[in-house]
């Protein structure tokens, strides 16, 4: 069995709790990037936007460093044991470039399999973030969609979404 508190050198994962609600809200800095990890989401993000996630997706999940969150995630328009999406992944700024992007990504794809027994994870990212666009693509996440959204300013963005067959 998957222990669902797995430690590496960088964090521990575990559940987000209501009492991380404030802290996952601090991981987002600006509007600009509340739209790359949460387009639908409402600057600034607040805890009533973090229940609401809570109670429409699964496996909310935050990495943490001592007692500093530095990372969140989770599973969203999930199919019983078919597939789901990874969503809403945020790395604490200062955390960025060192790997925790995809200890969070492994982790989340290690309890769609080994908890939820799902046959396929998706995920969707914008074509301007080029970061999470290459972490993915690594994992062997491929494009099957592309969607046209629209910024917070208006104009437009392309939102790729990718999926991964897991076994």
């Amino acid at each position: 069995m998957l222990d669902f508190m797995k430690t590496n050198s960088m964090c521990k994962f575990r559940e987000a709790t209501e009492e991380d609600f404030e802290d996952i809200c601090k991981l987002i800095k600006s509007k600009d990037e509340l739209f790359l990890v949460y387009p639908n989401g409402k600057y600034p993000f607040t805890v009533s936007q973090v229940k609401e996630l809570s109670e429409v997706r699964k496996e909310l999940t935050v990495a943490v460093d001592g007692n500093e969150i530095i990372g969140f995630a989770n599973l969203y328009n999930y199919e019983p044991g078919v597939l789901a999406f990874i969503g809403n992944v945020i790395i604490e700024e200062s955390y960025r470039g060192k790997g925790l992007g995809k200890e969070i990504v492994s982790y989340m794809l290690n309890k769609a399999r080994e908890k939820h027994a799902l046959s396929e994870v998706r995920i969707s990212v914008f074509s301007e973030n080029i970061p999470a666009l290459l972490l993915y693509s690594s994992f062997g996440f491929m494009a099957y969609e592309v969607e046209e959204r629209k910024k917070p300013k208006g104009n437009r963005a392309a939102l790729i979404h990718m999926k991964k067959v897991i076994t």
